[in-house]
């Protein structure tokens, strides 16, 4: 039997999951560590805390099954966006690394702006320039740390840099790379007018390649670290969200995957890249060889009912605290809740906007406020998908759903509702490392093409579909919702200025 590890560097932990050619997730290990926040907005992490943990998920699960690791036929990558790594001429770490969470860039955003023209921007990279994303970053430490920027001589981003110690080879994913707002979305590669415009050195920049092609193998260094036998391939594999939706088979056009966790992401694949003209959707390659998806993504989403839950009734369980909620009829009685407890990124990339409940009288209960947060989060989470509609995305046939909130079967018949949409359920649960090992199978040969890897792996457990009183019913309360953030605006960023 042939086997393929996926690996998984992700902000808090590294996992690593072995799955074997029926698509069966063999073993699971991960390795936590912590990130920095040694200023305000700032948020760093040294890079070889992601090989460290590598080593040790890699190690955990071939020694967990006892498999030969010549049965290992594949590696794929995957991992968190956007972050900052900076090699010097022997590929020796300059700096911690700037993560996709940090908010220091805002002067640079702007310049960035100013040399390119923010509508050149987004039809040539599909997005404005974010603090979160990498040029930014690029442009800061060149303006901050003169010294770091004059011994660079290579750039990653997170999971490239365990890929460079799993090979000895510097390359990235055109997924991933498209996270940076250097690359030309359209042609799939690096943008020599954005490059330039920027003053980065193109040397800088690693091969781009497709999610399943071949991009290096373990080396002889990493084999003896890891345990893995020299010569295994290490394929592209893709940016988190990217592989996270060929986890669950959101590979087609049509398929769109929604992800309930702390943050809410909507995820369309499509067969031409889409651009929304203000660049509040991102717009990237996808890990899928030709292929494109639009993504909205909204800060606080389980992470509202986290707060919520910890705020008004701390020690409940999730299960508990939503149950009184099911009896409230669809709109909460007139009590409407934005969801911006973070700020906010689409549809409007604001990191002053604040959250709030709007409409509360004397009838109104805990239940009903509980029901306020879950129908608020599936408000925002269909501002993405109007987002893309808008920009032509419009045959959307399905939508997978996943995340913890997914669990739970009312807040899946609130969005069922709002999104007047069926939504199904999968039966793989390990993400972006499940995604990164299809893709290995794939570079591996044992399945002709990402599309066949997921006919093969994933299969639906459940549906719920739209019920037309709930529909009817928000298609108002939406409607209404979407006038909280203009009303409330300029109250948010003076209350926010108050410090």
């Amino acid at each position: 039997m042939s086997y393929f590890i996926g690996i998984d560097a992700s902000t808090t932990a590294t996992k690593a999951i072995l799955v074997d050619d029926s698509g069966a997730v063999v073993a699971v290990a991960a390795s936590e560590y912590s990130f920095e926040t040694p200023k305000p907005l700032w948020s760093e992490q040294h890079p070889n805390l992601w090989w460290d943990a590598s080593v040790k998920s890699i190690k955990q699960v071939l020694a967990a099954t006892g498999i030969n690791p010549a049965d290992v036929k594949g590696i794929g990558l995957t991992g968190q966006m956007h972050g900052l790594v900076l090699l010097d001429e022997n590929g020796e770490v300059l700096r911690p690394a700037i993560l996709w969470n940090d908010q220091r860039t805002g002067a640079e955003c702007d310049e960035i702006r100013a040399k390119l023209g923010k509508e050149r921007l987004v039809q040539i990279t599909g997005n404005d320039a974010l603090t979160g994303f990498t040029s930014p970053k690029i442009l800061w430490v060149k303006n901050n740390e003169p010294a770091i920027y004059a011994k660079t001589r290579q750039i990653l981003l997170p999971k490239d840099f365990v890929r460079f110690k799993l090979t000895g080879k510097y390359a990235t994913d055109r997924a991933g790379g498209s996270g940076t707002a250097l690359f030309d979305v359209k042609k799939r590669t690096w943008s020599d007018d954005v490059v330039q415009a920027l003053g980065i050195d193109p040397a800088w920049l690693p091969p781009t390649h497709e999610g399943p092609e071949v991009t290096g193998t373990v080396s002889a260094t990493a084999a003896a670290a890891t345990g893995l036998k020299e010569g295994t391939p290490v394929v592209g594999g893709g940016g988190d969200q990217a592989a996270q939706a060929v986890g669950v088979g959101a590979v087609e056009p049509g398929i769109v995957a929604l992800t309930l966790g702390t943050s809410g992401v909507v995820f369309a694949s499509a067969a031409e890249p889409f651009i929304e003209k203000e660049g509040r959707l991102h717009s990237f390659c996808h890990a899928v060889p030709d292929r494109w998806h639009m993504m909205g993504v909204m800060l606080s989403a389980a992470g509202s009912l986290r707060w919520y839950r910890d705020t008004v009734a701390p020690g409940v369980g999730f299960d508990e605290l939503l149950a009184p909620a099911a009896a409230v009829a669809p709109g909460s009685e007139g009590l409407l809740f934005l969801p911006y407890l973070t700020g906010e990124r689409t549809p409007h990339p604001d990191p002053l906007a604040r959250g709030a409940f709007a409409g509360l009288t004397v009838r109104h209960t805990q239940a009903h406020m509980t029901r306020s947060v879950l129908e608020g989060v599936a408000f925002g989470l269909r501002d993405g998908f109007e987002l893309m509609k808008g920009a032509g995305l419009t045959d959307i046939k399905q939508v997978r759903v996943s995340g913890g909130g997914a669990k739970s079967p009312l807040w899946r018949q609130i969005l069922a509702d709002v999104l007047n949409a069926e939504l199904v359920t999968v039966n793989t649960t390990e993400g972006a490392a499940y995604g990164a090992a299809m893709l290995a199978g794939v570079g591996a040969g044992v399945w002709p093409s990402v599309d066949a890897a997921a006919a093969a792996c994933v299969q639906l457990t459940g549906s719920t579909r739209p019920q037309a009183e709930g529909v009817a019913r928000y298609e108002k309360v939406y409607a209404l919702y979407r006038q909280l953030y203009p009303a409330l605006k300029e109250l948010s960023h003076g209350l926010s200025n108050l410090g």
